[in-house]
């Protein structure tokens, strides 16, 4: 952002950086459907900064909340403004500038990293986001005022803003610590200066809010939530459009979850628990933190999102813990030490595990889930020994015997009874694996093959290794194994012809492959591209040059059809002794293609094959 004129003294005008800019016009046309959503975003910025002030008093008394600290809203319809008031923390003049002028600067977020290092006291990472979510208000505001007084400073500040690329600092005055924002509904907002109508978005977005919410109608402050903590009610006092709302609040989506867990645990540690399993893939989630965002609070109080209180191949579970078997001034250090915590990771994850076997049983339902959180499941299989088999048993697969998904108790119960290997390959699509050359073999003798199309497959199948006793193989990698399966034999011709090919070939490929073979793998095709044994396979190799990671590189080996007619003429060409070299090489390059991968040099390639078709034309 840049500096410019003051317009008055001790007034400071600025401009919005060109990518504040943009975000207000994606807020206020494109982010929200609903334009009340603005609501919930500044009462949830609210309860964070009181959150915030709550925890900070922990270790500094003199930043003690006042009595009856709680967000108050009132609409004055003659002076067509909305203001919502807080006790929270309140901004210094930096941090309205750091959190208001900044593409998606959430203060919570800067005051966690202020505090990552922080003892006895850790960070609490607040859901909050003072960003983004504050500018949904000029969906409705042609106008934005805050002023704000930062708990333990006396100076307070004002910031202002029409959402047109500047805003406004000034010196303010504010009585107590905490920050009142003002919105100037526009014309065409008039709803949200009525009352009954704030009290409805209130009960729909923010019942459960701890803090009290009111609302000024006729010049009373008459409570707008319940306040109630949710997950310590029985669950036969809770309706579904409760759980619903506070889903969506805690989540910030905006479809129903898939699965709700609520329940007390007693015994030797107690704790509620209410988490929820969500209906549909968040935005970008792939991208996220492998971390668990469960939060933990303590008799009520939020204490941290970074507990861990699930595993990270469990992140899609979203939700609350509260137990009363911690100090509310617990530190993170402490956190991860306590007994107590590992406990409760403990019965949390065998809950939802518990749950989730249940649910596998009604495979439609399950489907859709997989649909949307079976990648990140499987990466249990990959990092975590003591879950590792139960998560396997959850998974479920695209097959190229069957149509939908499958699991492994059900492909083994297809196994052929001379059958010691579950079969697999992996790949960048299903639909490519199904035609893949890899499996021609394998089908055409009535053996499954699982199709592994994520990313994590790459790399889980060697920390699993078996299930239930059956060795998990990949058939990219090695010698098939269908001489068991009652594959055929190459005939005396057949094997005449690879002798003498063969060598041609290798020396016409030299170091571009580390052997060359022939396969009973392939029916339809005429060459495949395979790793050698117990190295990484070609996929994986795929994987990790695309991530910009280097790895031993692994030399493929190319493998053919001695029954295919391309082989056969390329068999006579080395028997008359004619130079295989142009062919050879545009079959590896084909190989290559089949393996998803272009070839290493396509202008050469694109020459070659267009030369040999021109000598066939003539």
């Amino acid at each position: 952002m840049t500096d410019a004129a003051s317009s008055a003294a001790g007034t400071e005008t600025r401009e919005f950086s060109a990518e504040v800019g943009r975000l207000l016009d994606l807020v206020v046309h494109s982010l929200y459907s609903e334009r009340e959503i603005f609501l919930r975003e500044l009462v949830a910025n609210a309860a964070d900064a009181t959150d915030r002030r709550r925890f900070e008093a922990l270790t500094d008394g003199a930043l003690s909340l006042p009595d009856g600290a709680g967000i108050r809203i009132n609409p004055e319809k003659e002076a067509r403004s909305l203001t919502i008031s807080d006790d929270g923390t309140g901004m210094t003049r930096d941090e309205l500038v750091a959190n208001l002028g900044t593409i998606a600067r959430s203060g919570t977020r800067a005051f966690g990293a202020q505090l990552s290092n922080a003892k006895p006291e850790d960070r609490p990472s607040l859901i909050g986001q003072f960003g983004v979510g504050f500018y949904a208000a000029f969906m409705v505001a042609d106008k934005v005022d805050v002023v704000s007084r930062r708990a333990g400073s006396d100076e307070a500040w004002r910031w202002t803003s029409e959402g047109k690329g500047a805003y406004t600092l000034s010196p303010a005055t504010r009585d107590k610590p905490g920050t009142d924002i003002t919105l100037h509904i526009k014309e065409d907002a008039d709803e949200f200066l009525d009352p009954w109508r704030l009290q409805s978005i209130i009960k729909k977005w923010s019942d459960h809010i701890s803090w009290p919410v009111t609302i000024m109608r006729e010049g009373k402050e008459e409570a707008a939530n319940e306040g109630t903590a949710l997950w310590l009610k029985p669950r036969s006092e809770i309706t579904e459009e409760q759980l619903n709302d506070f889903y969506r609040h805690t989540t910030h989506n905006f479809d129903t979850p898939w699965d709700t867990l609520h329940w007390r645990a007693e015994g030797t540690i107690e704790f509620s628990a209410l988490l929820f399993v969500p209906g549909s893939r968040p935005f970008e989630f792939a991208e996220q933190t492998r971390e668990s965002r469960v939060k933990l609070h303590v008799r009520r109080m939020f204490i941290t999102d970074e507990a861990e209180i699930l595993p990270p191949w469990l992140r899609f579970v979203q939700g609350v813990v509260d137990t009363e078997d911690l100090p509310l001034n617990v530190s993170r250090e402490m956190l991860q030490a306590t007994p107590v915590l590992v406990r409760i990771r403990k019965a949390v994850t065998g809950k939802v595990m518990s749950e989730l076997k249940t649910r596998a049983k009604d495979s439609e339902s399950y489907a859709s889930f997989w649909e949307n959180f079976g990648p990140v499941l499987k990466e249990g299989m990959w990092d975590d020994p003591v879950h590792r088999n139960e998560v396997a048993a959850l998974c479920r697969f695209r097959s190229s015997a069957v149509e939908g998904l499958t699991s492994f108790d059900d492909y083994i119960s297809r196994m052929k009874p001379e059958q010691e290997a579950i079969y697999y390959l992996t790949g960048d699509s299903a639909a490519s694996l199904e035609t893949s050359p890899q499996i021609e073999g394998f089908k055409a003798r009535g053996i499954e093959v699982l199709l592994l199309s994520d990313a994590v497959d790459s790399f889980w199948p060697d920390r699993l290794s078996s299930y239930e006793g059956k060795t998990l193989r990949n058939v990219a990698q090695g010698q098939s194994d269908l001489e068991k399966f009652g594959a055929s034999a190459e005939s005396d011709a057949e094997k005449a012809e690879m002798e003498a090919l063969i060598p041609a070939l290798k020396a016409s490929l030299g170091e571009a492959v580390s052997d060359v073979r022939a396969t009973n793998r392939l029916v339809d095709s005429a060459m495949v591209l395979t790793a050698p044994e117990g190295g990484p396979d070609l996929q994986l190799q795929k994987l990790m040059q695309r991530s910009n990671q280097s790895m031993p590189g692994v030399t493929p080996i190319l493998e053919l059809n001695p029954a295919h007619p391309v082989v056969h003429h390329l068999a006579d060409m080395a028997k008359a002794g004619q130079s295989v070299d142009e062919l050879a090489l545009i079959l590896l390059d084909v190989a290559s293609i089949q393996n998803g991968e272009p070839p290493k040099d396509v202008n050469a390639f694109s020459r070659r094959l267009v030369g040999y078709l021109a000598k066939k034309a003539v």
